[in-house]
């Protein structure tokens, strides 16, 4: 595919800006409830923070590199790139304060009011006054800039607001204020509040008359300024939010002194120091005070300064109050039991008979907590290995892993430290679990470990006896409740086997495992999945029944779209079902037009790796945690597991069908990457609701 144009790929930063649009497209949404409307909102601004954080950073450091980077970003300079996307996330910016402001007069109509500092009604003023003393005050930070010989450090992602006040025309020239201003020169005094993390962003207060009001925390220290400035005498005052993206970037050092968990505790420390690639301001704020601001931080027009709405960390939406008001949330489904899998009896004895699949949040996530509890207690169970890539905050796999090895079991976990912006929780969890005589593994040199399994070994009859389970997700009960994943629970002795190299693997990673069932990253997953596609192509020309179907995350890797691009030529049907990134352009004439490709955005993350290959109509399915990104294909260990049990198969491939059916929630991938959604004449089927049915079914037919 050499020499073909670059129009047949996306710019990845691109596509991903494009996947972010769809999440705000679920924000402006009329159909979606109101308060989940204000929960997509969160997760654009907290989506477009990381990125910010990692990729921008990343374009940022190729372009002050003198680099370029016309190779890597597929025709586009670094420089054009940095203005392409500043100019989209001003766009997009632009209409999520748009459709904030749509959403909260909405809200008006359900008579739940979101006021700010100019809308405090006089029976509101003692509950925010004390509010403020009581609970706000304390935790405030406030810099006063005029006189800092250095500009204070400002914390990443954190908001500030940027304060003004006009001093009165009389100023004592002695007292309390005095070491501030030379108050021969200065009129203005300049200062910095820093909004606190740990106070809940939304205040609500009393209700009166049947309405409910919320003061977002900003409005409510606004409204306080006299209080925290009370030994200044001014007759006018400001504030307006400003913040600051840095560089996500992790730096080791090569000091051999230093254990890996101390390394990379000292690395997330320094993260703090990394280099600003955004700053952000409220538009309306004065224009002294931002070239004040900017002079002070050294920011000048070459940097990524983007005028923004009166609030920033919008992320915070993700957690707004429910007030009563469950209407106006999606329908609560409830987390469903797997037929024939029963949670009070024990787990590893129905799973010796047959393999079950766990597909949460439609199926509880309890059952992969249970696993680890029975064989936590289970005198049999001798041995316990497991990969960890997220944990939760407060994680009942980690604390069974600990039960484990108290109880005498040999407990080995591989644990990536590396884990982006879950480095400081894996550290924690890894401290204690070495204490408690868990072994850690602390993956290979130069690769990521990114793959989601465990066995255990378990003496029955005098034979050890492996029982596991192979996942698309992280063993997290928080993400589990809104991702959608696979989990395979399975006693398939070849798979069990091949798992445990790979836990070989990571002990003496000089030595390459030879595997027959599974696909492993980085040695195998790229040459295991061209041969899939080359005899589906083979097949094709040879008469016999052929296509590919392919549910993932991110489809960037070139090679590997090109490999598609050739099967679609030679007349393959290939559907694919990419919530995120896709660089793959589909449907265009001579190169893809057998490709059909569509993104699903609702309720929940659509998380799970899925191939199914037509094989001549016998399906070859895989579930992965690899996505078809270089990095999930040459710098991670992945595993992709191949579905032998029929039941579990058709299972999958339902699951496949249903989502591919979506007229609700479905958007059409195209190249002019315009985010339509899916119309046809078939019945509406939003996919998710539709899954969760279909598990219901399932459970009432047992």
């Amino acid at each position: 595919m050499t020499g073909q144009p670059i129009k047949q790929y996306i710019n990845r930063e691109l596509s991903w800006l494009q996947f972010n649009a769809r999440v705000l497209q679920e924000a402006a949404d009329s159909n979606v409830p109101l308060l989940e409307r204000l929960r997509f909102i969160g997760i654009f601004s907290n989506n477009l923070d990381e990125f910010f954080k990692v990729r921008y950073a990343t374009i940022k450091r190729i372009d002050l590199a003198g680099k370029g980077g016309t190779n890597v970003l597929k025709g586009k300079t670094a420089k054009q790139l940095l203005e392409q996307i500043t100019n989209i996330v001003i766009k997009q910016q632009s209409e999520s304060l748009k459709t904030i402001e749509i959403i909260r007069k909405k809200l008006q109509e359900h008579q739940i009011y979101i006021i700010d500092e100019t809308q405090v009604q006089p029976d509101q003023d003692e509950f925010i006054r004390k509010y403020f003393v009581n609970k706000v005050s304390p935790a405030l930070v406030t810099y006063i800039l005029n006189d800092l010989e250095k500009f204070p450090h400002l914390r990443d992602s954190i908001a500030y607001l940027a304060v003004k006040l006009v001093l009165n025309e009389t100023v004592p020239k002695e007292g309390t204020i005095s070491k501030f201003l030379n108050q021969t020169t200065q009129e203005k005094i300049y200062a910095l509040i820093e909004i606190p993390k740990n106070t809940d962003r939304f205040v609500v207060l009393p209700e009166k008359d049947g309405n409910q009001y919320v003061i977002i925390l900003d409005d409510l220290i606004r409204y306080c300024l006299q209080i925290n400035f009370s030994i200044f005498e001014y007759k006018q005052a400001t504030a307006h939010m400003i913040k600051i993206t840095r560089d996500a970037q992790l730096d080791f050092d090569n000091d051999f002194s230093k254990s890996f968990i101390e390394k990379i505790s000292s690395s997330v420390k320094s993260r703090r120091d990394g280099e600003p690639v955004r700053f952000v301001y409220d538009k309306k704020i004065d224009k002294d005070t931002l070239k004040f601001l900017m002079n002070k931080m050294g920011i000048d027009d070459t940097d990524s300064i983007i005028p923004g709405g009166k609030y920033h960390n919008r992320r915070d939406y993700m957690n707004f109050p429910i007030l009563k008001k469950k209407e106006l949330t999606y329908e609560e489904m409830v987390p469903l039991t797997i037929p024939g899998l029963r949670l009070q009896g024990s787990l590893l004895s129905n799973i010796a008979k047959k393999d079950f699949l766990q597909y949460t949040p439609y199926h509880t996530f309890s059952y992969t907590v249970k696993f680890l509890r029975e064989a936590a207690i289970d005198p049999k169970v001798k041995v316990i290995k497991i990969t960890i890539y997220r944990l939760a905050s407060i994680s009942h796999i980690a604390s069974s892993l600990i039960n484990a090895a108290k109880n005498g079991k040999r407990v080995t976990v591989q644990i990536e430290l590396t884990a982006r912006f879950d480095e400081a929780a894996n550290i924690q969890y890894a401290e204690q679990m070495q204490r408690e005589g868990v072994k850690l593994i602390f993956g290979v040199p130069g690769l990521k470990v990114h793959c989601k399994a465990c066995v255990i070994e378990r003496e029955e009859n005098g034979k050890m006896i492996r029982y596991g389970f192979i996942s698309t997700g992280n063993f997290n009960e928080s993400t589990a409740k809104i991702y959608t994943d696979y989990t395979l629970f399975t006693t398939n002795e070849a798979i069990l086997k091949e798992v445990n190299k790979v836990f070989k693997f990571f002990e003496t990673n000089y030595k390459v495992n030879r595997y027959k069932h599974l696909l492993v990253s980085p040695h195998y997953t790229r040459s295991a999945i061209t041969k899939l596609i080359d005899k589906e192509i083979t097949n094709c020309k040879n008469g016999l029944p052929a296509y590919i179907r392919l549910k993932l995350n991110s489809i960037s890797d070139y090679p590997m779209i090109d490999k598609l691009y050739e099967a679609s030529q030679a007349g393959v049907k290939i559907d694919l079902i990419v919530r995120g990134i896709c660089c793959l352009v589909p449907e265009l004439p001579g190169i893809s037009e057998n490709i059909r490709a569509i993104s699903v955005v609702d309720k929940f993350l659509e998380h799970p790796r899925l191939y199914i290959f037509c094989n001549a109509n016998d399906p070859k399915v895989y579930i992965s945690s690899a996505d078809l990104m270089t990095r999930n294909l040459d710098r991670r260990v992945e595993i992709s597991c191949p579905i032998y049990e029929e039941s579990i198969k058709n299972e999958l491939i339902d699951t496949f069908n249903i989502c591919w059916k979506d007229n609700v929630k479905a958007r059409k991938l195209t190249y002019d990457q315009s985010n339509q959604y899916v119309h046809n004449d078939d019945p509406p089927l939003r996919s998710q609701v539709a899954t969760y049915e279909y598990y219901q079914k399932k459970l009432e037919l047992n």
